[in-house]
């Protein structure tokens, strides 16, 4: 059983990092206006894999956390906000009539 979920472990951990780079891949294409069908039919078929794998894992009784070093470069921090100073909003009816 041990040999089971050492098993299950192993392929959880390939599991994730496989999926965070087909997001990546996924996220990459989004931003080119690329068809990205492809790429997350993969990404579901590998959740549904993985959660077969984690109920398993559940049922032989294993609940210690599985660590995954990441090698994934974190994203940029968001840009603050731009603000705007010195314009109001005018209603349409005032527009119109200008």
């Amino acid at each position: 059983m041990d040999n089971r979920i050492s098993e299950i472990r192993r392929i959880i951990r390939a599991l994730r990092v496989s999926m965070r780079e087909a997001e990546a891949v996924m996220h990459e294409q989004i931003n080119r206006d690329e068809d990205c069908a492809f790429v997350a039919e993969e990404v579901m078929k590998m959740r549904m894999v993985m959660s077969g794998l984690v109920q398993e894992r559940a049922a032989l009784g294993d609940t210690d956390p599985i660590v995954v070093a990441s090698l994934f470069v974190p994203r940029r921090k968001p840009t603050p906000p731009r603000r705007v100073e010195g314009r109001r909003l005018v209603p349409l009816r005032e527009v119109a009539q200008v």
